[in-house]
């Protein structure tokens, strides 16, 4: 929970200095800009202020790793969802009124996941988890996407090393297998979540499972 708590600090630190003009940069999301992205982000709040207040008393049936869906066809932009995130995102005109509410409701989302009980049972999506286990996977998201973010912006500072790490750890679970050693964490979760096409020489040395690339979750 507490490494939930540094990768999302620093991606909503990373989004509150970034420059108007940066908002209107490509992500590393196909076909989202940055601004598309940030609202993205607003919504995943949301979804973890809704989630950590939604008790339930079944047992659990997803865990940190297995909470994630899996394809392996990268998402087309014909989502209505998507489609309407676009028009979300647009409507704010003004980058610092999306700054202002990804900051105003992520911070909510933040105090939300240092006060849950790790233990107690959540339901999201028609899944139950232990919120210390939906916390987990959220790392996972804010890594990607902190990822995402910076995919055209080199002059703002990427993900912490400790949430690269843990994603990609979770990331070899949901493969099944290691990606090679000489993979930085950051290459091998661009390369197998499909944000970036593997050299001929990565797909040498990935043997078997260059073909079983990418993994997207969703």
């Amino acid at each position: 929970m507490d490494l939930f708590s540094r990768t999302w600090n620093a991606l909503r630190t990373a989004v509150a200095g970034l420059p108007d003009e940066d908002f209107a940069r490509p992500s590393g999301c196909a076909g989202w800009l940055v601004q598309d992205l940030v609202c993205h982000l607003v919504i995943d709040a949301q979804d973890v202020l809704i989630t950590l207040v939604t008790p339930v008393d079944s047992e659990p049936t997803r865990d940190a790793v297995t909470y994630w869906n899996v394809a392996t066809e990268p998402p087309s932009g014909d989502d209505p969802l998507d489609a309407l995130i676009v028009r979300l995102a647009a409507a704010y005109q003004e980058p610092e009124l999306l700054k202002f509410h990804l900051d105003d409701v992520g911070s909510a989302a933040g105090r939300a996941a240092e006060l849950a009980d790790p233990d107690r049972r959540v339901g999201t999506q028609g899944q139950v988890l232990t919120a210390g286990d939906y916390l987990s996977a959220y790392v996972l998201e804010w890594t990607l996407h902190h990822l995402d973010l910076v995919a055209h912006l080199p002059h703002v500072a990427g993900p912490p090393a400790e949430g690269l790490a843990r994603t990609r750890e979770m990331l070899e679970k949901i493969a099944g297998a290691a990606f090679p050693a000489s993979f930085s964490d950051e290459d091998a979760l661009l390369v197998g979540t499909g944000r970036r096409v593997p050299t001929d020489g990565e797909k040498d040395e990935l043997g078997e499972l260059a073909a079983r690339l990418p993994f997207v979750l969703g």
